[in-house]
């Protein structure tokens, strides 16, 4: 089956709407709703835009739910560590918007062991040679996975979309240098520690001119002699940092699992299982009754699932 292949990065979407002002819902017992409601109408108008635009089109949904518990965390435990577990309200509304995939027809893996990211990157690597393939994110750690021409990242609130030219154009590296770019760099947004002292402008230097961290190391000695500032005391930093450096572009690399070795859901899976279903409207209101949403709110996700302007 060739129809297009969208892989949704589901944590984006939701903690998008819990923190943001913009998108308030509560429980009739006041108990905060928003990062459902948030992802609710965030996934009914992508998947009606996506009804608009193919007859047949591949969906599925990923979710992260292994903090502090995955295969980084084991590598590394500082990783991701200025994170903190969900409390109870939020796992709730976290565990209906998964039960919300299926009430709207489409699927959704999750994992203990392995990341969102991974989950994307493992149902990238299915699609046929001549399947295009969407990313909706706008995490440019996903970038890496852009390894073919027709393959793009869509940011759904911009409406922006990129394939692996513009990530060049944009960032000065090709989307596949990406781990060894955080290798260099670093990403404190997880704690992922990079080589201290080295940033982005010496990065793409030493990545333009070497390719990747496998080369750079094996040509160490010529690093001085590259010319741009700072280039003499990069090759004592990358020397110091080695280790550190192998590290942390092991932790930024995604994961992408094949079925021999992998006995996650999301690696068996084959790509004509996620054709997008119709939506189910009774297990959608009931949902949202099991919720507590307020009327106000499910009168206005209910009619936006019908098809109205809300």
């Amino acid at each position: 089956m060739n129809a297009p292949l969208y892989l949704v990065d589901a944590s984006i979407y939701i903690f998008q709407a819990h923190f943001s002002p913009a998108t308030v819902a509560y429980a009739t017992d006041g108990s905060d709703r928003s990062a459902f409601v948030g992802f609710a109408r965030f996934l009914i108008r992508f998947l009606r835009q996506l009804r608009r635009r193919h007859d047949e089109v591949l969906v599925a949904v990923a979710f992260d739910q292994s903090l502090f518990s995955g295969f980084r965390h084991q590598l590394y435990p500082a990783y991701k560590s200025n994170r903190v577990l969900p409390d109870d309200n939020l796992a709730l509304q976290l565990d209906a918007c998964f039960q919300l995939c299926e009430t709207l027809g489409v699927s959704a893996f999750g994992s203990r062991q392995f990341e969102a990211d991974d989950i994307i990157g493992t149902l990238c690597i299915k699609a046929a040679d001549e399947q295009p393939v969407t990313i909706v994110s706008r995490d440019k750690d996903l970038s890496q996975l852009l390894l073919r021409q027709q393959d793009r990242i869509w940011d759904f609130q911009s409406q922006t979309f990129r394939n692996r030219d513009d990530i060049q154009l944009r960032f000065g590296i090709w989307p596949e240098q990406f781990p060894c770019y955080l290798g260099l760099v670093g990403d404190s947004i997880d704690c992922i520690p990079g080589v201290p002292g080295l940033g982005p402008v010496a990065a793409r230097h030493l990545l333009q001119a070497y390719r990747d961290l496998d080369v750079l190391y094996n040509e160490l000695d010529s690093v001085a002699s590259l010319g741009f500032r700072g280039a003499r005391s990069c090759q004592q930093k990358l020397e110091t940092h080695r280790e550190q450096a192998q590290l942390s572009r092991q932790l930024a690399r995604i994961v992408c699992c094949h079925t021999e070795d992998c006995a996650e859901p999301f690696a068996a899976v084959r790509p004509e299982a996620l054709l997008a279903r119709g939506f189910d409207q009774p297990g959608f209101t009931e949902l949202l009754k099991s919720l507590a949403v307020d009327e106000t709110e499910t009168q206005r996700l209910i009619r936006q699932l019908d098809g109205g302007v809300v």
